[in-house]
């Protein structure tokens, strides 16, 4: 019977090729694009799941309210780690990193300085925290003593080779001599630790086992007995601020308790969140490596359920809507015998093949496509072909789509009555036209809540590109590494400044970019002990070109001037700062603040000027309290460029630090550029956007389109009417198009309230957003509209030319 049942679906299929062709494409695309999106996000969802006992592992993170600065921190002071392993017998097992970024490395006997990207301070733990093995050396000793250092595989085969490389010493950043103890493995592209190539022994670093619970510098991982529940130590891990931190500050603020600090608004709250979790639930300060947002795996998630429903509804809707074609072989079937039940089975079957063939389909386009979709996701998605489990799931998901797809139509027409399709009645209702009508409505209400999430993601990647920050981004190129260049780092920026397109020049280890900063506490001459007075800022060394070349904005007082000697003890602070000290920017000048809390002879600044708020974090964030003095140490150097031949700039620059540095590397990018890497995620999301949003487009329309060709055709007798009684084809095109449109509006009333309550709810994740305005709306269906309408039109107009007397001839 099955065999029977494929034949007869085979062959009804074959008959009506072009239903046939729409539903399949249709479903192909859905398909893909659910496919697509769920290979990214069970990548995003694999972040760090690979380490041995994941589960168990978890990362203490540090809420701080203090100085006028509400902070979230993934860093917590360097003794957190001892005190919670000594304190809590759930917690087996504790470690630290503190991230030192890029480094220069070479042999000690060579000349040429090769970058690394990413390096770190871990303590010995570290790999019986996260399960690692060594490819050479012993896990066990391997950073137990100070100055010593483990590898990555690509590290050591581009110093040494893997064997070799023990034993190795090195040099890095031209100062501190270190021994190769050990080669491990890349870490994966989907865990935290992805961009990583040396880990160093934290037994060297002596800011580590200072007991100092004012600084939080150090990201600490804790790894529980495998019975422990991680609820139980979380309120006794709040009770560190009166046990530790209150103790630990008497130097700074003597006599202050617990009660009192929490009086005065203050709070510190350790938590804990599970390391799986960092990567899609964690933005605090000091990550270790860039975090995505778990938002945007709701929304892909979302586009991906949007697309295989949108397909599927296709599939109902043209497959009821062609039952008129069926309707009379239905009523002879069950007049020579057929139950109802072999019906159901004999279009589910249908629905099954055109499934099959579409999930096919469906696996080239995503093929074919994966290239480009990586490149768009900056992912390095593959096919896991050799995986069983996927095959499995694919088949499994391919038959839940059959079943939901041919589920309604399989019932519905098996429902026809023999005696009224034999005769020819019940027309109007055997194409399910409320049910029909819904769908269509369905359809458009999600393409065009789409539409409006792409025009508002859009519109604020464009408020942040245009929006005034405060300093210039444009044509300032940053020369990284300059501290290699040792005592000749001014006579290099002195050079460069004499360069025809250079403007200016300025050294730091700070700019407006992204990167890792810290906060000091500074507290006024007056009242240096008191909390309240307490002002937390984040501490920048500048030179005095500084503000100059980045055209910051004096709103009062002045900049740095060489002309002041006593400049060297002066700080400009930002507005932020202005307003938690809570006087005018010019009643602020001359006040004398101190970084030095708590000591017998602090250092005093002085402010000497005020500059205008500027963004040196991501819009989600709130522009906080900043302030910049001199300082003759520098990581980089900013030079504002006034040539657009921009190429013969960077050769020229590059060519006077070969002269100066010969063997170091000369790494550089444009500031604009780091801007933009800041907003990566929501440019890649507006992408995504866009690609997706086409495609619910697309399926919708192939629905409408083979909707307007059912419609038309079976209306082939009225229209052939109208037309004898003097109806002109525009008059025809509108009766068979308005139809359509009276649906898609209805969608379009659906889904616009829904866009707006969608999108405020993610604007709501950015300090510095747009105003979602009207035009959005009005442009959402104005695209809607002229989208079906040509979609419909191209049907009506041939609907429409027929000549009369073959349409009446067709009854």
């Amino acid at each position: 019977m099955f065999k029977n049942h494929l034949k007869i679906a085979w062959r009804s299929l074959r008959k009506q090729p072009f239903f046939t062709f729409l539903n399949t494409f249709g479903l192909a695309i859905g398909i893909a694009g659910g496919l697509l999106i769920s290979l990214y996000i069970y990548d995003e969802l694999s972040y760090d799941t690979m380490f041995a006992d994941a589960d168990r592992i978890h990362r203490i993170n540090a809420d701080i309210k203090f100085g006028g600065e509400d902070r979230k921190f993934a860093v917590t002071p360097a003794p957190m780690a001892a005190s919670v392993e000594n304190d809590f017998s759930e917690v087996a097992l504790a470690m630290r990193f503190r991230t030192r970024g890029s480094m220069l490395i070479r042999k000690t006997d060579a000349d040429v300085n090769v970058k690394e990207l990413q390096s770190t301070f871990v303590d010995s733990t570290f790999f019986e925290m996260f399960g690692l093995d060594l490819l050479a050396g012993d896990k066990k000793t391997a950073l137990k003593s100070p100055n010593t250092l483990v590898l990555t595989r690509s590290a050591a085969e581009k110093h040494f080779g893997i064997q070799e490389a023990i034993g190795q010493n090195v040099l890095l950043n031209n100062t501190e001599t270190y021994t190769v103890k050990g080669v491990m493995e890349d870490p994966p592209k989907n865990s935290f630790l992805r961009d990583h190539s040396i880990f160093l022994s934290m037994a060297g670093y002596e800011d580590s086992r200072v007991v100092n619970w004012g600084s939080n510098n150090y990201q600490t991982f804790i790894k529980l007995i495998p019975s422990a529940n991680i609820e139980s130590i979380q309120e006794p891990l709040r009770g560190f601020l009166g046990k530790y931190v209150i103790p630990g500050v008497q130097q700074f603020m003597p006599g202050i308790t617990e009660e009192q600090f929490k009086a005065a608004g203050n709070h510190l709250i350790y938590s804990t969140i599970p390391l799986t979790d960092i990567h899609l639930k964690s933005d605090r300060v000091a990550e270790i490596s860039g975090n995505n947002d778990i938002q945007s795996i709701y929304i892909l998630s979302f586009i991906a359920i949007f697309l295989l429903v949108l397909a599927s509804v296709n599939f109902m809707n043209l497959s009821t809507a062609h039952s008129m074609k069926r309707a009379k072989e239905v009523g002879i079937r069950k007049t020579l015998g057929s139950n109802k039940l072999e019906l159901v089975r004999q279009f589910l079957i249908e629905s099954g093949l055109v499934s099959f063939a579409s999930l096919l389909v469906a696996i080239v386009l995503a093929i074919i496509v994966l290239p480009f979709f990586n490149e768009l996701a900056d992912k390095d998605i593959s096919m896991p072909y050799g995986n069983p489990l996927f095959w499995l799931v694919l088949l499994i998901c391919g038959l839940a789509l059959a079943l939901f797809s041919g589920s309604y139509p399989a019932f519905f027409m098996s429902k026809f009555m023999p005696v009224k399709v034999l005769k020819g009645g019940g027309g109007n209702s055997l194409g399910g036209g409320k049910v029909r009508n819904g769908l269509v409505i369905f359809q458009f209400a999600i393409s065009v809540f789409l539409i409006v999430s792409t025009l508002v993601v859009y519109q604020q990647l464009k408020y942040i590109q245009n929006k005034d920050l405060g300093f210039s981004k444009d044509q300032v190129l940053i020369v990284n590494d300059v501290f290699s260049l040792g005592e000749q780092m001014d006579s290099f920026k002195a050079e460069v400044k004499k360069l025809g397109f250079v403007k200016n020049a300025t050294l730091s280890s700070y700019f407006p970019t992204p990167s890792t900063r810290g906060d000091s506490t500074f507290t006024p001459e007056e009242g240096a002990t008191t909390q309240e007075n307490a002002l937390s800022m984040q501490r920048w060394g500048v030179d005095y070109d500084y503000v100059s070349t980045m055209g910051f904005e004096i709103i009062a007082g002045r900049s740095f001037d060489k002309a002041f000697k006593n400049d060297s003890t002066s700080i400009v602070i930002n507005e932020s700062a202005v307003s938690v000290i809570g006087i005018s920017p010019e009643e602020v000048i001359g006040k004398r603040y101190t970084p030095d809390m708590g000591e017998e002879n602090p250092e005093y600044f002085t402010i000497i000027g005020v500059v205008k708020d500027f963004h040196f974090s991501p819009f989600r964030e709130e522009i906080e309290s900043l302030s910049l003095h001199l300082s003759n140490s520098a990581g980089s150097m900013a030079v504002k460029l006034q040539a657009d031949d921009f190429s013969n700039a960077i050769a020229s620059i590059e060519g006077l630090w070969n002269e100066v540095a010969p063997g170091q590397p000369f790494d550089y990018y444009f500031m604009e550029d780091s801007f933009n890497e800041t907003y990566k995620s929501e440019q890649r999301l507006g992408r995504i956007f866009i690609i997706f949003t086409t495609l619910s487009i697309l399926i919708a329309c192939l629905g409408l389109f083979g909707l307007a060709a059912f419609n038309a055709e079976k209306r082939t007798k009225e229209i052939g009417v109208r037309k004898v009684l003097g109806a002109s084809v525009g008059q025809i095109s509108y009766r068979l198009t308005i139809d359509f449109l009276k649906l898609v509006a209805i969608g379009i009333c659906i889904s616009l309230p829904l866009g707006w309550y969608a999108m405020n709810k993610w604007l709501e994740d950015f300090s510095y957003r747009i105003e979602i305005g009207v035009w959005v709306f009005v442009l959402a269906a104005f695209l809607a509209v002229i989208i079906s309408i040509i979609t419909v039109s191209y049907q009506s107009i041939k609907a429409a030319i027929v000549n009369p007397v073959k349409s009446l001839r067709t009854e």
